[in-house]
C-alpha cells in the first residue's frame, strides 16, 4: 500500500530519481520514490553507456563530469551491486581539418584540468583502433572515460536505497498537486495520494509536465534519438566514441553550421554493438524509422567499414530531456516552496548521474546551494521571459 505521507517525495524512477534516493537515504533520510512504468522504464533504459568526459564543454559541465567520474571508481563496491562499469577510455573521432584544430583547443583544456587526454593523427588512431577507416583526421583519446550499463546502474542505485530505507513504487503515475498558501502539501497518484511538504521531480523528459501540474512552467521538452544494435561479434572497438563533429562544434561554431552527421557507438562486453544516434524533436513519438536506420548505419559504417558484414537485430529510441542553454536544472523551482528540480540533463544524464544524486542530497540535508548549482538554478528560465 502507498504510504499517505512521506517526508520526501521523489517523482520518477529513472537513473537521476535513482541516484537521488541512494545519496538521500545513506544520509539517513527516508524518501519515497514513485515511477509511473517500471524502474528505467524511460530514458535510462533506451540510452546508451557512454560516461565521457572529453565530449563535456569546458565549465560546469566538465566539473560535473569530473566528480561524477570520481563517484564511479568506487560505486559497484559502494552499492553493493555491479553496475558494469568500465574505464576503458574514450575517444573522438575527427574527419575534417577543421576538427582537428577546433579539438586542439578542447584536448589542451581537458589537459588543463588534469585529464589524461592525447590527440593524435591517423597513424596512432589506428593503432588505438585498427578498424577505424584510414579515411579519418585522427581522434582524441582520453584514459578516463569508461561505460555502463545504464539499466544496472539505475537498479543499483534503487537498491541501496532501499537497503538503507527507501521506499519505491511502480505503476504510481503522478496526477496532480494539492498546494495551498504556495507551498505543495501533497502528491496526487493513480495509487492515492501522499502528504507531502517536499518533491522532487526527477522526471526526465517529461519532467515539465509533472511541474506544470503544479503551476511551474520549464523548457524541458524530449529530443528523440534512435539507435541500432547489433548481433554480438568479436571485438570491433576497445572504448566508445562519438564523432568529434558533436563536440568541436562548441570550439567553432562554423562547424555546427556546416552540418552533416555524426555518429556514436560501443561495444557491450556480450559483443553487441550499440550506434546512434539521431537527435530530433517530435514529441514523445517514440517509433523508429527507416530513414534514421539507413541514416545512421552509412554514418556507422564510414568510420568502421567491417560493420558492413555485421547483422542489425533491432532498433529503439530513447528521449533526452532537453533544456535551451544545455544545462540540467537542478535546485527548487521559483515561486513555489516544496518542489526541487532535478532534470534536463540532455544526453548526459548517466554521466552525471552519480554527482546529480548528491548534489540533490546535499541540498534537500543541508539547505545550502553550492557553486554548481546556483549555475543551474531552475529559475534562470524564468528570468529569459
Amino acid at each position: 500500500m502507498l504510504p499517505k505521507s512521506a517526508d520526501i517525495v521523489i517523482i520518477g524512477g529513472g537513473v537521476i530519481g535513482a541516484s537521488i534516493a541512494y545519496q538521500l537515504a545513506v544520509r539517513g533520510l527516508k524518501p519515497l520514490l514513485l515511477e509511473a512504468g517500471q524502474l528505467a522504464h524511460g530514458s535510462s533504459g533506451a540510452c546508451d553507456g557512454m560516461v565521457l568526459l572529453q565530449s563535456k564543454k569546458p565549465g560546469i559541465h566538465l566539473e560535473l563530469a569530473i566528480e561524477s567520474m570520481k563517484m564511479y571508481q568506487n560505486l559497484a563496491g559502494e552499492l553493493g551491486f555491479d553496475v558494469a562499469y568500465r574505464q576503458t577510455g574514450g575517444m573522438l573521432v575527427m574527419e575534417t581539418e577543421a576538427e582537428v584544430h577546433a579539438m586542439e583547443k578542447l584536448v589542451q583544456n581537458l589537459v588543463e584540468n588534469g585529464l589524461d587526454a592525447e590527440l593524435a593523427g591517423t597513424a596512432r588512431a589506428l593503432e588505438k583502433e585498427p578498424n577505424l577507416s584510414p579515411a579519418i583526421t585522427g581522434a582524441s583519446f582520453c584514459s578516463q572515460d569508461g561505460l555502463v550499463n545504464p539499466i544496472r546502474l539505475t537498479h543499483g542505485f534503487m537498491h541501496g536505497a532501499k537497503k538503507n530505507g527507501a521506499l519505491f513504487f511502480t505503476g504510481a503515475e503522478v496526477t496532480g498537486f494539492e498546494v495551498a498558501s504556495n507551498k505543495i502539501k501533497a502528491v496526487k497518484t493513480s495509487l492515492g495520494r501522499v502528504e507531502t511538504g517536499l518533491v522532487i521531480n526527477a522526471a526526465g523528459a517529461r519532467a515539465a509536465q509533472v511541474a506544470l501540474m503544479a503551476g511551474i512552467s520549464l523548457p524541458i521538452k524530449p529530443r528523440k534519438g534512435e539507435l541500432i544494435v547489433t548481433e554480438p561479434v568479436a571485438p570491433l572497438i576497445h572504448r566508445g566514441f562519438l564523432s568529434a563533429k558533436y563536440v568541436a562544434a562548441k570550439f567553432d561554431p562554423s562547424l555546427a553550421a556546416k552540418g552533416g552527421q555524426g555518429v556514436s557507438m560501443e561495444q557491450t562486453e556480450e559483443g553487441n554493438l550499440l550506434i546512434g544516434s539521431t537527435r530530433e524533436f517530435v514529441g514523445f513519438d517514440r517509433r523508429t524509422t527507416l530513414e534514421s536506420f539507413r541514416r545512421i548505419a552509412a554514418n556507422a559504417c564510414r568510420l568502421v567499414p567491417a560493420l558492413r558484414q555485421v547483422k542489425a537485430i533491432r532498433t529503439f529510441a530513447g528521449f533526452r530531456p532537453y533544456t535551451p542553454d544545455g544545462l540540467p536544472a537542478l535546485g527548487p523551482a521559483p515561486n513555489l516552496s516544496g518542489l526541487i528540480m532535478a532534470a534536463g540533463h540532455e544526453g548526459d544524464g548517466i554521466a552525471l548521474a552519480p554527482v546529480t544524486g548528491r548534489l540533490v542530497a546535499e541540498y534537500v540535508y543541508t539547505g545550502q546551494i553550492n557553486r554548481i548549482m546556483e549555475q543551474c538554478d531552475p529559475a534562470r528560465f524564468s528570468e529569459q521571459d
